[in-house]
């Protein structure tokens, strides 16, 4: 997965963290991911996060730190960027052989992560427009990516 990332121009790093962090064991930094595998409960969500600083566009990405929903306008409910986050995650998983049960774990996604996977099982993406529109993929190529980072 870290090797995937690198590939496609998001930075990782091993590191033990010593701060609270919004997900165990990873925190956005800088525009990348560091990871503290001692604290990491669920690889998959190595793969959601990377999906927050690649829909974001380029210009933006270098200043994301922390929790990147932090401070938006619909922090408490899912907006188009989480879930581009999660069509995002979804096909880096497909691309490296992961199973999407272990990037939408059911401790995760306010209890959706059933109805997620079978939304995205039966073909259906919410969101798609949104990430076709930022040029990362197309309706019906997808869940093939064009083009991982936002430009």
């Amino acid at each position: 997965m870290r090797q995937f990332l690198a590939e496609i121009g998001i930075p990782t790093q091993e590191v033990e963290l010593s701060v609270e962090t919004f997900l165990p064991g990873i925190l956005i930094e800088n525009g990348g991911l560091l990871i503290d595998p001692a604290k990491l409960l669920y690889p998959g969500d190595i793969l959601h996060e990377a999906g927050h600083l690649a829909v974001t566009p380029a210009a933006e990405r270098a200043q994301l730190a922390g929790n990147v929903m932090a401070g938006k306008p619909d922090q408490n409910g899912i907006d188009g960027e989480e879930i581009v986050a999660m069509l995002w995650s979804y096909a880096a998983s497909e691309v490296i052989g992961m199973p999407p049960e272990i990037v939408f774990h059911p401790d995760g996604y306010r209890n959706a992560s059933n109805w997620i996977l079978n939304n995205f099982r039966q073909g259906i993406y919410p969101g798609l427009p949104l990430l076709v529109w930022m040029g990362l993929t197309t309706t019906e190529g997808f869940p093939k990516m064009t083009r991982w980072l936002r430009e």
